[in-house]
């Protein structure tokens, strides 16, 4: 597990399907410990207060952490109860989340990405990938996952919706695929969104 920062940890556990390191996220807050697309979580952290899901493909190990509440936009709610995931609370982007989390819908209609404005850090699902992530890795730091993956969508539309990120103080592009941006998340942004 690598600490990120003060209250923000991630790790990486192996994904058969993707046949490669994902990475999760813990986050501290005043509203209890929230992961963040938990797989295989380190024993050493404990269970979660709450687990906030970006897409319903990173339902993941949500369901074995019993203890825990899950929360997961509309769109991403009755597909991970289908996963046999309880989903305790559906949001809409912008609705309140633990720990003062804001979440941002995608042009991916089930993913949403998430703001941690305590740790200046955006948790992304699959609509930004990391140096290194498949499909078709590059050593590019951020890049836009292909077009294929938005359905009706375009890259365009996906700039378009990621773009309101860019008026945040963000520091950090925590990914799920490839390597996280932990310093100079909004150049990194911006060099992908313009």
């Amino acid at each position: 597990m690598e600490r990120i920062a003060e209250g923000l940890h991630r790790w990486t556990a192996w994904h058969d399907h993707w046949e490669e390191d994902v990475g999760a996220l813990a986050v501290e807050t005043e509203d209890g410990l929230i992961f963040i697309d938990p797989i295989a979580p380190p024993a050493e952290i404990g269970l979660p207060d709450h687990v906030l899901v970006t897409v319903y493909w990173h339902g993941r190990s949500s369901g074995e952490l019993a203890a825990s509440e899950v929360w997961a936009s509309t769109r991403s709610a009755q597909p991970l109860r289908n996963r046999g995931i309880e989903v305790a609370h559906a949001f809409r982007a912008g609705e309140e989340l633990p720990g003062g989390i804001v979440a941002f819908q995608t042009a991916r209609t089930s993913e949403v990405v998430y703001w941690l404005p305590e740790h200046r850090a955006v948790a992304v699902g699959d609509v930004l990938l990391g140096a290194g992530a498949k499909p078709r890795a590059t050593e590019d730091p951020l890049r836009l996952c292909p077009e294929r993956w938005l359905g009706k969508k375009t890259h365009d539309d996906l700039r378009e919706t990621l773009r309101p990120l860019l008026d945040l103080p963000v520091e950090r592009v925590l990914v799920s695929h490839g390597i996280p941006i932990v310093d100079d998340g909004k150049q990194a942004l911006a060099a992908v969104l313009d």
